[in-house]
Order: C-alpha cells, then sequence, then structure tokens
C-alpha cells in the first residue's frame, strides 16, 4: 500500500514505473527470437558493445541513443563479417568483438574520469530516470513492437527454418541484421533501468521462462511480455521498499519466476518429469 502511494505522490516513481514496465515488455518480446535462433551470446555482445558508443555520446554531449545504436550496429555488423570471411566460426568472433568493444567503452569511459556514469551506465539507476529516457524508451518500445507485429511472419519463418525462409525469397540476411537492430535499440531502452551488465538477463530470462510454458509462438510472445513485466513492477517494489538496486532486483525477480517455471511447470517442470518418470516405472 505504501508503495502505491508512493506511485501517485511521486512523479520520479511514476517515470521509474512506466519505464520499467516498457523495458519488460520488449525485452521480453526481443527475446523470445533471440534464443529461438540460438543467439543468446549474441545479445551477451551487443548489450557489451553500446557501451564505447555511449561513452564517445557523453564526450560528444550528444544523446547517447545515437552512439549508442551505431556502437552496436557496427559491431554486429563487424560480427558477421569475421565469420563470413574467415575460418572464424560465429561464436568466436562475437566473443572477440564484443570483448574489444566493451574494453573500448570502458577506456573511453576512464577518459571521462567520472565513476558515477560508469556505474549507472553499467548497473542502471530507474529510479533516477529522466523525463527524456522515458520518452525515448516509449518510442523505442512502440517502433519495436510496430515492427514485430508488421513483420511476425518472417520473423517466425527465419528463426526456425532460414533455408525454407531463402526457398520463399525472403532476404534472411536483411531480416538478421535488421532484428540485430531492434535488439540494439531495446539494449538502448534497457540502459538506465537495469544497465549493460543486467540486460542480457531480461532479454533471455523472461522469454526461457514463457519457452518453458508453451511451444506456440505467439503465446511464448504474450508470456515472456508479462513475465517481464511483473519482474519489472515486482522488482521496482522491492527496490523502491528495501533501497536495492533496481537493476539487480528486477533481474532477481525474473530469476524466481523462472526458477517457478522450471520446477513446476506443466509439461517441462522437473516436478512434472519427476512424477510422469515415477509412473512409467511404476506400470512396468
Amino acid at each position: 500500500m505504501a508503495f502505491i502511494e508512493a506511485v501517485i505522490q511521486y512523479g520520479f516513481l511514476q517515470k521509474a514505473l512506466l519505464t520499467s514496465v516498457m523495458v519488460g515488455i520488449i525485452c521480453g518480446i526481443i527475446g523470445c527470437f533471440i534464443i529461438l535462433r540460438g543467439m543468446a551470446l549474441m545479445g551477451d555482445a551487443i548489450s557489451h558493445a553500446v557501451l564505447p558508443g555511449v561513452a564517445i555520446s557523453y564526450m560528444l554531449g550528444i544523446n547517447f541513443l545515437i552512439g549508442a545504436v551505431l556502437s552496436g550496429i557496427i559491431t554486429a555488423i563487424g560480427i558477421g563479417f569475421v565469420s563470413q570471411n574467415s575460418r572464424i566460426k560465429n561464436d568466436i568472433s562475437i566473443g572477440i568483438m564484443f570483448t574489444a568493444a566493451f574494453a573500448l567503452g570502458i577506456i573511453l569511459i576512464t577518459l571521462m574520469k567520472s565513476s558515477t556514469d560508469l556505474y549507472h551506465i553499467l548497473f542502471g539507476n530507474v529510479l533516477a530516470v529522466r523525463p527524456s529516457d522515458m520518452w525515448i524508451t516509449l518510442g523505442i518500445g512502440t517502433f519495436v513492437l510496430l515492427s514485430i507485429f508488421l513483420l511476425y511472419k518472417e520473423f517466425l519463418v527465419t528463426s526456425f527454418d532460414s533455408t525454407m525462409a531463402e526457398v520463399y525469397g525472403l532476404p534472411v540476411r536483411l531480416i538478421h541484421y535488421f532484428l540485430m537492430t531492434l535488439l540494439t535499440l531495446v539494449t538502448v531502452a534497457s540502459l538506465q533501468t537495469v544497465g549493460i551488465i543486467l540486460v542480457v538477463a531480461m532479454l533471455i530470462t523472461p522469454a526461457a521462462t514463457a519457452y518453458l510454458l508453451t511451444d506456440r509462438l505467439s503465446t511464448m510472445l504474450f508470456l515472456s511480455a508479462g513475465i517481464g513485466t511483473l519482474a519489472s513492477i515486482a522488482g521496482l517494489y522491492f527496490s523502491f521498499t528495501y533501497n536495492l538496486a533496481s537493476g539487480a532486483t528486477i533481474v532477481l525477480v525474473a530469476t524466481f519466476f523462472f526458477l517457478l517455471a522450471f520446477f513446476f511447470s506443466p509439461r517441462q517442470g522437473l516436478i512434472h518429469k519427476f512424477i510422469k518418470k515415477s509412473r512409467a516405472e511404476t506400470s512396468r
């Protein structure tokens, strides 16, 4: 009750709640396509690769969105270029490129001589979200959701069978890079909420939880968005009430939901599998 009263009374908490909910929704939805494509490591790579772009934007005094998006897209293209033009496999090129980008970002932020900015960039602080950050998040969220709605069939086909998609004449590589662009935008939108370090958890954990609960992509998208939203609201509540780090708290709540699904999922849960196995052995 005290939290609800605080939300009604304090504008900063209203902005934090709205931003957190939007981040939970868009991370959950994009995360579904990331795990279906087996690209969890790419999500980690993009989340770290935006750091040098953010640092350069701060140095130039421009909106961090510009530098972060450019940095993320350049890294995604670089990963594809290295893996397609050498014997280096995709996971190796991801490891090389994102660690190099992250290291460059650390050096640039060190040159800025501002540990406070570094802490907020890495770990987020949703309770200090500014109106401009909130509107950026809402704008990105609207664009991402609209893109998923308009290109749902294309993302569906290319996620499950890229060879079939090529036979149908779909521009598989272009769709892949557009998805990477959406992933970069979602990462940027999540900076203020969970930060660069923890954004991969919000991309993967709600989607993985939904994956344990359903076999249909459409249902998985709604479940993942709902789980991301609940984790964001509950995490913000615990963060505000007990003075905890907002990003870390949101991630831990999302992990709690995953553990519930892992053990108690009706078809994929560990307990269900144990009961099913016990019944099978008893009937023999």
